[in-house]
């Protein structure tokens, strides 16, 4: 799994990741009530808004992690978005996209970067 400075996650399998915000991300909103997330077969470029989250406390835009094209969004997270909270690198992933360009995956962080990077003041 890899991370962005903004707390998204993707986890690559073949040409396909899988997105989500990581733990730190839904502790800071708090109980997440609403999910906008991209329609299939919409293209994004790395770190383009692509949906957004509602909690109780605050609003948070989505930034897509890598480049590619919406192959299947999480329609359970739609319906219930607490499952976020619950469950935010399993059940509560938030769309998948057919990757355009892999070496963007170097400019990402891994578990143990992230982890140092969540120690510092500018996140």
């Amino acid at each position: 799994r890899l991370y962005t400075k903004k707390h998204e996650w993707v986890q690559v399998e073949g040409d396909i990741g899988t997105i989500g915000i990581s733990d730190h991300a839904q502790e800071a909103l708090g109980e997440i009530v609403y999910a906008q997330l991209p329609d299939v077969d919409t293209k994004f470029q790395q770190s383009d808004e692509c949906g957004a989250l509602e909690s109780v406390k605050a609003a948070s835009e989505v930034y897509t992690p890598v480049s590619g094209v919406v192959t299947e969004k999480n329609t359970a997270v739609e319906e219930s978005p607490g499952l976020i909270n619950t469950s935010c690198y399993k059940d509560g992933w938030l769309f998948k996209l057919k990757l355009s360009d892999s070496g963007e995956l170097k400019k990402l962080m891994n578990e143990s970067q992230y982890q140092e990077f969540l120690k510092t003041d500018d996140h």
